[in-house]
């Protein structure tokens, strides 16, 4: 596993330069990235201004076929700055990810949904995800969810108190 670095086009709650900086590639159909969700939200809400977060892509078609389009649907509500939005509202019906699902969440979320639909699949949307995708590749990600702290790949547990007593001992290091 390399290190990675944080790009300017990535999508990114919080200051690059907080103590620890946590790296998500993710599936959004993927069951396991569901519940990496929630254990986000709850070590943002934990460390705050201590942790930057930064979300990306990793689409695996062959095992979850509604994964590109929610990934391509995400980056083009990013389109309308409203990245954090589609994302939540994905990972949050993240049963329903089929074509008409994803029109309908970015209506929810209030994007100008004529401009969603026409920018759909566009060369942007559809460069980022692939560029997200190339970064795991290289990086070495195997599966979903693949988590980096502060630029190293994190081998551990992160369903148990592991992941967290690991971030916390970031702290006390800084």
């Amino acid at each position: 596993m390399s290190s990675i670095k944080i790009e300017a086009s990535d999508h990114i709650q919080g200051s690059t330069s907080a103590p620890i900086v946590l790296v998500e590639y993710a599936d959004y159909q993927c069951p396991y990235c569901g519940q990496a969700y929630p254990i986000i939200k709850q070590l943002q809400k934990k460390f705050g201004e201590n942790m930057a977060f930064v979300f990306r892509n990793y689409p695996i078609q062959e095992l979850h076929p509604y994964a590109l389009h929610a990934a391509i649907a995400v980056e083009t509500a990013s389109l309308q700055g409203k990245f954090w939005e589609m994302h939540d509202m994905i990972f949050e019906n993240q049963r329903n990810l089929d074509d008409q699902s994803l029109v309908d969440y970015a209506r929810r979320i209030g994007v100008d949904t004529e401009k969603f639909e026409n920018d759909f699949g566009s060369k942007a949307t559809v460069n980022k995800v692939e560029k997200d995708m190339e970064s795991g590749n290289e990086a070495g990600v195997q599966g979903t969810p693949a988590f980096f702290v502060n630029g190293k790949y994190f081998t551990g547990n992160w369903t148990t108190s592991e992941f967290m007593e690991y971030l916390e001992s970031l702290l006390k290091d800084a």
